[in-house]
């Protein structure tokens, strides 16, 4: 269902609230009426007994009404976004102490109308999310009662293995002697056959708490043009050829039963105003980015 339909939805129910609010007002003045014409005629045994009935009924209205509009209760929807420093939006602020308000799942949540629930963490891999989702319960709990769900991670994992010698010995040979047959042997050196397999493990673990839909950003150049050497390795090993990063996730994941990957790559690339300048972090502007491809999938 689209969010404007569930919006309509919204609003029905809204009124639905209001409808049975004023009926159950015209209920308890019409049973005093009817309780305070008894009382004057007055007499009786039986008379005692029917007041008593109608106290009754009159103390159990409030109850029922309660549990009505529990039931029928109009509330925002849930956005769990999970993830590392990218949905925190780390260095947004001046202290890192809590998730940045401009963060992308903040400003899907004001443009969807969404509660958000924020547990990206800075630093973390897809081994630490997860460990996480498979052992702590705030993560777990928080699956369980989302409604919808954004995952951006890997990006730790891939800049690990990136900055070890033996990747960069094979990069530089990639690169200034374009013998592109060694490509498999940079991604077994950076454990990405493996990490590949953590995340499709990590949609599995989170269709066991729900079927939220989930938003999968892929992994967008974490450097600017200004960095020549390495925006140009980074965009040759996550997206210039068939056999990059980007399109192992896409061909992976994006047949998993309602997962989206969005392109983060491509929203980014390009504009070194979407990077923190001597940062690998989206600017605000950067985070406005990302929050644009994972809105226009949910609206």
């Amino acid at each position: 269902m689209i969010l404007r339909d569930k919006y309509v939805k919204l609003n029905a129910n809204k009124l639905t609230k209001f409808s049975y609010t004023y009926k159950h007002r015209q209920s308890i003045l019409t049973s005093s009426y009817i309780l305070f014409t008894l009382h004057i005629l007055g007499g009786g045994m039986m008379m005692k007994k029917i007041i008593s009935v109608i106290m009754v009924l009159l103390v159990s209205l409030p109850l029922f009404s309660t549990h009505v509009l529990a039931k029928e209760g109009v509330g925002k929807e849930s956005l769990v976004a999970l993830g590392d420093s990218i949905p925190y939006g780390y260095n947004l602020e001046k202290n890192n102490q809590h998730p940045s308000r401009d963060a992308y799942p903040y400003l899907i949540g004001d443009k969807a109308n969404l509660r958000v629930r924020n547990l990206g963490e800075p630093g973390w891999t897809t081994e630490d999310l997860l460990a996480s989702i498979q052992g702590d319960q705030k993560y777990r709990q928080a699956i369980r009662h989302s409604d919808y769900i954004t995952l951006s991670i890997g990006s730790n994992d891939l800049l690990r293995g990136f900055r070890q010698e033996a990747t960069q010995a094979k990069v530089m040979e990639l690169v200034f002697n374009g013998d592109y047959s060694v490509y498999e042997e940079v991604q077994d050196i950076m454990d990405v056959p493996d990490l590949v397999d953590r995340m499709e493990t990590i949609i599995s673990e989170i269709r066991a708490l729900s079927d939220s839909p989930i938003v999968f950003y892929n992994i967008y150049n974490p450097y600017p043009s200004s960095d020549f050497q390495n925006h140009m390795i980074g965009s040759l090993l996550l997206h210039d050829f068939a056999g990059g990063f980007n399109s192992i996730i896409t061909s992976e994941i994006d047949d998993e039963k309602n997962v989206v990957v969005v392109d983060a790559y491509e929203a980014m690339i390009g504009e070194d105003s979407n990077l923190i300048p001597g940062d690998i972090h989206p600017t605000e502007l950067g985070q406005e980015r990302l929050a644009e491809i994972g809105y226009e999938v949910l609206r």
